[in-house]
């Protein structure tokens, strides 16, 4: 049973609160901390992109058509449609003789609230280059064109490109694929809901694939012109760690704790709550950990950046400059439509 994660106070007064499961593990899959029932079976939403994109590198897709690390970031985002995310979108269609009619992810305004207002201002109309999913959904076609896969049916479960995910999918969580329960995202791709212990099992086989995949190394998943499972989770690991304005946005959650945790940690917010992480091995923790958290009540914006922050800090991993960085989570001010200060919302739980 899902246990309070965080408090909502107006005044002194407590207003509301936040239920939620979470689990950490260490990198070999050792249990650090639960809170709730990491059993549970969820949609892993956005969470997953990470392991989406680990069969179009692996395909060698993303070195035929020449993807920089910045596009491998962009590939595994949900990105505010700032100006840089909408170019460089427009760059990986390019670089696959595509361009944004090809997309099947449909449009949405900036989530990047000035971007919105300047397009609005501008007279122009919101694109799929705009929505949040663009990079994951250019990966995508390029994976299939390098493939011959249909252009058209990228998005269908039976198009070799969602096959190819799924088998990956299936293969970081431990679930089977005829298990694992499929259902379409916000922008037509195919989801994946798991256990959330599943998704922590993931974050720390990409974290540390060595650990997990040896099986897979001896018996050589290599192709002729493909890239090897490890290689490509390095890769991603990298390529979001160099560049988290790329997996997110200026004002964004994962973008803030990536800046402010240089070099340390990977994570990804999922909508309705969803939030999965990696933390590489340091001091404390040698191996390295990996972290899946779901709010119940499925609050984006309000419950979840409180709760992560809460959670790196008591795992020791925030130092205190990102404390200071990070400082607008704890606690989360709430201010009304005069810019008034009127409560905060502040995480409430102990792993400790």
């Amino acid at each position: 049973m899902s246990e309070i994660l965080a408090k909502v106070y107006r005044g002194k007064t407590l207003e509301s609160v936040h239920r939620g499961n979470l689990l950490v593990i260490e990198g070999d899959g050792k249990k650090v901390a639960e809170i709730g029932d990491s059993s549970i079976v969820t949609f892993w939403r956005s969470a997953a992109k990470a392991l989406q994109a680990v069969p179009f590198i692996m395909s060698g897709a993303a070195d035929e058509f020449g993807f920089t690390d910045k596009e491998i970031a962009l590939a595994c985002a949900s990105h505010s449609g700032e100006s840089f995310h909408v170019e460089l979108t427009q760059q990986m269609l390019k670089r696959s003789g595509l361009n944004e009619s090809n997309l099947r992810c449909g449009s949405h305004l900036p989530m990047h609230e000035e971007s919105a207002h300047e397009l609005i201002k501008s007279g122009e109309k919101e694109n799929q280059l705009h929505n949040n999913c663009s990079g994951k959904h250019s990966a995508m076609l390029a994976f299939a064109k390098h493939i011959g896969a249909d252009l058209e049916t990228y998005l269908h479960q039976d198009n070799p490109v969602q096959k190819a995910i799924l088998e990956i999918v299936s293969l970081f969580t431990e679930v089977p694929q005829d298990e694992i329960k499929i259902g379409i995202d916000g922008c037509s791709a195919p989801n994946f809901a798991v256990p959330l212990n599943s998704m922590a099992l993931a974050y720390a086989k990409l974290m540390n694939p060595r650990e997990f995949f040896a099986r897979e190394i001896r018996e050589n998943m290599r192709k002729e012109n493909a890239v090897g499972l490890v290689e490509a989770c390095k890769r991603i690991v990298s390529a979001k760690m160099k560049y988290p304005e790329f997996v997110g946005g200026s004002v964004r959650l994962d973008t803030k704790i990536m800046k402010a945790l240089p070099n340390k940690i990977v994570c990804k917010v999922g909508a309705e709550g969803v939030w999965s992480a990696g933390i590489l091995p340091c001091e404390k923790w040698e191996k390295g950990l990996a972290i899946a958290l779901k709010i119940e009540d499925g609050n984006d914006y309000r419950a979840r950046p409180v709760v992560t922050y809460k959670l790196l800090d008591q795992l020791g991993i925030l130092d205190e400059k990102a404390k200071e960085d990070l400082k607008e989570f704890s606690p989360m001010v709430l201010k009304n439509r005069m810019e008034k200060e009127v409560g905060e919302v502040v995480a409430d739980f102990d792993i400790r």
